[in-house]
């Protein structure tokens, strides 16, 4: 009896980390989106602009990593992508700073910011947890004018991102 138990133990302690290994990746329990400029969600949990689920949860849009919508892809946000919405644009200069509300952290890679398709900044957080806010100064080059800032954070162990549109005037 006793050498059977020590048996089904050697066979445990050598299948638990191949079993572990085996299974499917979670989604990311991360949850976060800029407050300050007010991205869309902000705005939507503030009330400035009419919205429907995301004013009650503005940190949830997430998606699979490397979506170019406010919306992450997810059905349920397809109003942060109507660009004719009312969004209240927020005047900044050539550099602003990007202030993420993080509800919930996770090991990060990278946080990124986009106008129309082109990179404007990267910053690697090489796989840290970020604190609970976290500010990006972004420099936007040549852009002036009305733009959306698409900015995403990109998860390190999972294949999600959470995405953030902020409408602003660059000047």
């Amino acid at each position: 009896m006793r050498s059977k138990r020590k048996l089904a133990a050697a066979i445990g302690a050598i299948l638990a980390p191949v079993v572990a290994l085996s299974l499917p990746a979670g989604s990311a329990s991360a949850h976060g989106y800029i407050s300050t400029p007010p991205s869309r969600q902000a705005q939507c949990a503030a009330g400035t602009v009419s919205c429907g689920d995301i004013k009650y949860e503005p940190q949830s849009v997430e998606g699979p990593k490397g979506l170019t919508s406010c919306s992450g892809g997810n059905s349920r946000f397809a109003e942060l992508d109507d660009d004719s919405k009312g969004w209240q644009v927020t005047s900044v200069g050539t550099t602003t700073d990007f202030q993420w509300t993080l509800t919930a952290r996770h090991s990060t890679s990278t946080w990124q910011y986009f106008i129309g398709g082109t990179k404007v900044a990267e910053f690697n957080d090489g796989g840290a947890i970020p604190g609970a806010t976290v500010t990006h100064s972004v420099n936007f080059g040549d852009f002036r004018g009305q733009q959306k800032v698409l900015a995403v954070w990109n998860i390190a162990d999972t294949s999600n991102a959470f995405y953030t549109c902020i409408d602003v005037n660059i000047g």
